[in-house]
């Protein structure tokens, strides 16, 4: 005699249940990595010696020029790709409708019809709002555009792994990357709730090279036949010409197929660099096991430590629930934590005292450091931590301190649901 109905939809949710359970587990940190760093941020050879440790090649001869908000990055941007004249590389993790893909749109068929190469990687996740008029134009008008990981039935274990990265690079000369995407909610300068906080850097100089690269890796991974020699790269297209002297800087790629573990390193380096001050800015803010065991050893060496997140404005309230519960334990360690208040906090930038900063697509959680491709670069200059460290500053008068009193004095709903949504922090 077989189950009853009632009793067969249990069994299936019980074994539903117990698949997540065994995926989150699997998912957890199996080891605690202790870093501590030899070398302080503020030694001359600090940016050798992390290079040197994370298996990065030094770059010299970078100008950074760090970009505020949706009008100001879009511009920039905009200007940049109007102005090519041989290729455009792009990738972007979410393409929506509105009017910046329009924008966007429009000035990618225009380079493409004046005979410009113009490549585009969309993640086919993040970009699945992308109208198809827009593809048909661009490739109409000669741009190959790609999705990277398109989800398919037969390999749904595939869907966690996104490219999360955001690149452009104009004639190998000219890259930008950063927080933002294209949509709507980045328009503006924070006006209200509805315009995202973020952070972009325009990059001129030899890191660029390094830049096109990821995209590359990327753009061949991703769906169709790809034929290099058709990628606008010159067989000897020179590196690009030093273009500033904002100090040593290097760049670090993460994927879900290689090289995570060095992004997570350079994050642990940067935080045990650290002998004055920490400042991070981050959405879903979500700490594993090493990186809270980094923040608490440089509290233990006596550094400040203040980190910038994003309040309940989120597009994503079970991740903010889930990051919020490390807050106690934060708190008690003396690291004071800030959320923002006007609209999303959606930058991602490090300074480490006030000379070394970290900048990029990734965000301060596991799904950035080991699960999304993703890029970030860092450098070790004072002029762009002080620019950053300007933003900074600008962003705590618009946020709220969180104080252990009244942290723990918050309703026990809210305890309850954060208890319940960190046990998905591993994959979030």
């Amino acid at each position: 005699m077989g189950m009853s109905p009632v009793r067969r939809a249990f069994f299936l949710l019980f074994c539903a249940a117990a698949i997540v359970a065994v995926g989150l587990l699997v998912a957890q940190d199996q080891v605690v990595l202790q870093v501590r760093s030899a070398v302080p941020a503020e030694e001359p050879d600090h940016a050798s010696y992390v290079a040197a440790l994370v298996g990065a090649g030094l770059s010299n001869g970078n100008g950074f020029d760090v970009l505020t908000d949706g009008d100001e990055i879009f511009a920039a941007m905009l200007a940049a790709i109007d102005g090519a004249t041989r290729r455009i590389s792009f990738e972007t993790y979410i393409y929506d409708t509105g009017n910046v893909a329009t924008r966007f749109t429009d000035a990618f068929e225009r380079a493409a019809r004046r005979g410009v190469v113009v490549n585009i990687v969309v993640d086919a996740v993040g970009a699945s709002g992308m109208a198809r008029e827009h593809v048909s134009r661009l490739r109409d008008a000669g741009a190959r555009l790609v999705r990277f990981n398109p989800a398919q039935w037969y390999r749904l274990e595939e869907m966690n792994y996104r490219t999360h990265r955001k690149i452009l690079v104009v004639d190998g000369e000219l890259a930008f990357t950063g927080g933002v995407s294209i949509a709507d909610h980045w328009i503006g300068r924070v006006e209200d709730k509805r315009r995202w906080r973020d952070t972009h850097v325009a990059i001129r100089g030899p890191l660029v090279r390094g830049m096109e690269g990821a995209f590359y890796e990327n753009f061949l991974q991703s769906e169709g036949v790809h034929e290099t020699e058709d990628l606008g790269i010159p067989v000897l297209d020179p590196a690009p010409p030093p273009a500033g002297d904002d100090g040593a800087a290097l760049l670090v790629r993460s994927s879900s197929t290689g090289g995570a573990n060095e992004l997570k390193m350079l994050y642990l380096l940067s935080l045990a660099s650290a002998r004055r001050t920490i400042d991070v800015a981050s959405p879903y803010f979500l700490p594993d096991r090493s990186t809270m065991w980094s923040l608490e050893d440089a509290r233990r060496r006596g550094v400040r430590v203040r980190v910038l997140l994003e309040s309940e404005k989120t597009d994503a309230m079970p991740v903010k629930y889930a990051s919020r519960h490390a807050y106690d334990h934060l708190l008690q360690q003396g690291i004071e934590l800030y959320e923002y208040q006007p609209t999303m906090m959606h930058a991602k930038v490090l300074v480490v005292d006030g000379v070394w900063s970290m900048f990029g697509s990734a965000n301060f959680d596991n799904r950035s450091m080991e699960l999304n491709e993703e890029l970030n670069v860092a450098v070790s200059s004072r002029r762009v931590a002080e620019r950053f460290l300007a933003d900074f500053e600008t962003d705590l008068t618009r946020s709220e301190r969180i104080t252990l009193e009244a942290w723990r004095a918050r309703p026990l709903l809210e305890k309850v649901r954060e208890g319940f949504w960190v046990w998905f922090g591993e994959v979030f």
